[in-house]
């Protein structure tokens, strides 16, 4: 009976030891999960809007005791054994089927813990979402605990944001020129780009790159291309191909003004810009295809080239246009409005996204068109299609003036002489006020909207305002 008794007593001694680590590691459980973590990383995509948090597991029951003990010291008590047992039972009777005995749950060995070394080496996966939920539960308690392993995890974190490509692909326009100017911010180019000529290479560059991701195919896209004669719109349907064309002959007019190899031959050569885009176009024995992007762009690439050797005297050369000239500066501007303007008409042709110029550049291209204005005012007038002048103005005086008033980025304030070319526009002796988006002007400059419909407001005398509106809508041209 002694040697029972001390049985017992250990075994209910275990037990309350048992008791106790099961408290303690409850207690330990209860700790972790109401510890402050980092937030958990961003869902995989390929998830499918699965819960990312994985719900702490259940503790499994600690196991009954089994009183072994008691069992032996009973067997041993009675002086009976399992081999006495079953001879007392029936010798002709069949054995009885033992039924399995149930096992007693065994709560799973603790996970070993993660050294720094490899808890730092699983923060690229667990920014990723690549962790299992305890690996991932024992890097988010180690961050809150290593600021160093944090920071690294927060910057992983950010970089696999920018894996995910549910944003658009399409570059900033502005991205070339920014490039640009941080690379000449740090190392000045020994021969730089005029500015005036910096229009004409930002958009030249900025076309090409529509054409190098276009199709075959696209480039036999039908384009109709718009501007006004008179009074009345007109229009010509061409091609992706027929516009490069068309840019690369005009462009021709600047490559013979450099002493340059004019596109179109050698020769008597026409010099209206009109006459010398159906010439192209009646010499091409065939439809015009991709292959006119490489004369385009090495042309432009050597206008560039030529005139920033050039120097500075070569920006009031003359270009002349068949009835009327352009200073070289001027010129390579109207240039590049007029590449703009083409670049948007192939970009709705192909259906391809197509941003306005950089503000500076555009502003350059709007005081251009409000410098032209005066004159092109002037020979309308000459040709009936508008109101006679009020006044006779000596050059260089101030006469009646409209102000032009222009939105947005790159716009500004211009006052236009109304009453002859060589006066000069002054605030004090405005009649009329115009108001109109940068944009939307450059648009009407283009034949591209309507004269009646370009003005978003309006003031003053209304016949200064419907001639220089429809001025404006005669700078177009093909």
């Amino acid at each position: 009976m002694s040697g029972d008794g001390n049985g017992h007593d250990g075994e209910g001694r275990e037990g309350e030891g048992r008791d106790e680590e099961g408290r303690d590691e409850e207690v330990r459980n209860e700790e972790v999960r109401g510890a402050r973590r980092i937030p958990g990383p961003r869902a995989a995509a390929d998830d499918f809007g699965l819960p990312t948090s994985v719900p702490p597991l259940p503790q499994p029951p600690v196991a009954p005791a089994t009183p072994t003990a008691d069992v032996e010291d009973t067997s041993a008590a009675t002086g009976t054994t399992d081999a006495e047992d079953t001879t007392a039972t029936d010798e002709h009777a069949p054995a009885p089927t033992p039924e399995p005995e149930p096992e007693s749950p065994v709560a799973p060995p603790p996970a070993p813990a993660l050294t720094h070394r490899v808890l730092k080496a699983l923060l690229g996966a667990w920014a990723l979402a690549a962790c299992s939920a305890e690996e991932a539960a024992a890097v988010e308690e180690h961050l809150t605990g290593c600021a160093p392993c944090a920071g690294e995890a927060l910057r992983l974190r950010d970089a696999v944001g920018l894996l995910h490509t549910d944003r658009s692909l399409d570059l900033d326009p502005l991205l070339r020129s920014r490039v640009i100017e941080g690379c000449l911010g740090r190392r000045p180019a020994k021969i730089p780009v005029p500015s005036w000529a910096a229009p004409y290479d930002a958009e030249t560059a900025r076309l090409d790159a529509l054409l190098s991701d276009i199709g075959d195919a696209e480039w036999h896209a039908p384009v109709r291309l718009r501007w006004f004669e008179g009074e009345r719109a007109v229009n010509r349907k061409t091609t992706v191909a027929g516009v490069i064309g068309h840019l690369m002959t005009v462009d021709g007019l600047i490559s013979t003004a450099l002493g340059l190899e004019d596109p179109l031959g050698s020769g008597e050569l026409p010099q209206l810009p009109v006459e010398r885009t159906e010439t192209y176009w009646a010499a091409a024995y065939r439809p015009l295809t991709r292959t006119v992007r490489e004369p385009w762009r090495d042309q432009s690439h050597t206008l560039i080239r030529t005139v920033s050797f050039a120097g500075r005297g070569v920006a009031e050369r003359s270009v002349s246009y068949g009835d009327f000239a352009l200073p070289l500066q001027d010129s390579m501007l109207e240039r590049a409005f007029e590449c703009w303007v083409h670049g948007g008409d192939i970009a709705a042709a192909v259906d391809y996204p197509y941003e306005a110029p950089s503000p500076a550049h555009l502003h350059r291209m709007i005081d251009l068109s409000a410098r032209m204005l005066p004159a092109v005012l002037a020979e309308r007038r000459r040709s009936g299609l508008a109101g006679p002048a009020r006044h006779y103005v000596t050059a260089g005086s101030p006469g009646r003036s409209l102000h032009l008033e222009v939105e947005g980025l790159g716009g500004g304030d211009w006052y236009i002489a109304l009453d002859s070319p060589a006066a000069v526009g002054s605030p004090d002796h405005t009649v009329a006020q115009v108001a109109l988006d940068g944009v939307e002007f450059c648009q009407l400059v283009a034949g591209h909207i309507s004269p009646v419909e370009a003005a978003a407001g309006q003031e003053g005398d209304r016949g200064a305002i419907r001639d220089v509106l429809f001025a404006a809508a005669a700078l177009s041209r093909l």
